[in-house]
């Protein structure tokens, strides 16, 4: 299989596969395209016009099968290698797991509007001023709280279902902005992202976007250089 990312440094949607994958010991060939803008004429639209109908990342290629939207991806490998359990065993937890990985690909606006990932920056001064200003940004991290929390005490932690699923590897691009912006959280749910970011698959995407040198403005829209 080929998993097609952008930038481990802003690409969200991406880093959720690729841990999902690499956790999971499922083999795959890691084919980067990085950004340089989003148009028709683009270099990152023109290497993708051939793989994905979208012209977006991620996109799993398995053969002669094209997977171009994130939770599909992850629902195709749980049924490809279902001896990796990565959705949990338990049926209500299960559809727990589904539902709030589906609340998370369709909602959060505000946190993913004001609170690009970016995670070689650190800008809590930014985030002090987005969350005094954003109430769509406080609005949001009540829900994670709340959500989170819930799941965590059903489960008895130490990830949301106990062991590593799906809803954890959609969730660490969050964690990421929680990091990136030092917005305020409870104790519990602050140690939850801790023990995310120490995950070694999350550690290793964290090193690959430190590695990157590419500053791209219409992704960072709080700093002016990098």
């Amino acid at each position: 299989m080929k998993l097609y990312i952008g930038n481990k440094n802003y690409s969200s949607w991406s880093m959720r596969p690729w841990v999902l994958l690499t956790l999971a010991g499922i083999a795959f060939e890691e084919v980067m395209v990085r950004f340089d803008a989003f148009t028709p004429e683009s270099q990152f639209k023109a290497r993708l016009r051939n793989v994905s109908p979208t012209g977006k990342v991620p996109v799993l290629v398995d053969g002669d099968l094209t997977v171009w939207d994130t939770l599909a991806i992850a629902e195709y490998v749980a049924e490809q290698f279902p001896e990796k359990n990565l959705w949990p065993a338990d049926k209500p937890a299960r559809a727990r797991a589904r539902s709030i990985c589906a609340e998370m690909h369709s909602g959060f606006v505000g946190l993913r509007s004001y609170c690009p990932m970016n995670i070689e920056a650190r800008l809590p001064e930014q985030g002090a001023l987005i969350w005094r200003d954003q109430a769509a940004v406080r609005g949001d991290v009540a829900r994670l709280v709340a959500m989170w929390q819930q799941c965590l005490q059903m489960s008895g932690g130490p990830l949301l279902f106990g062991s590593f699923t799906v809803a954890d590897a959609y969730f660490a691009p969050v964690c990421m902005r929680l990091v990136t912006y030092a917005l305020p959280l409870p104790a519990d749910i602050a140690a939850y992202v801790q023990r995310v970011c120490a995950l070694p698959v999350v550690k290793a995407w964290i090193d690959g976007a430190l590695a990157e040198h590419d500053f791209l403005d219409f992704e960072e829209p709080y700093r002016l250089h990098r």
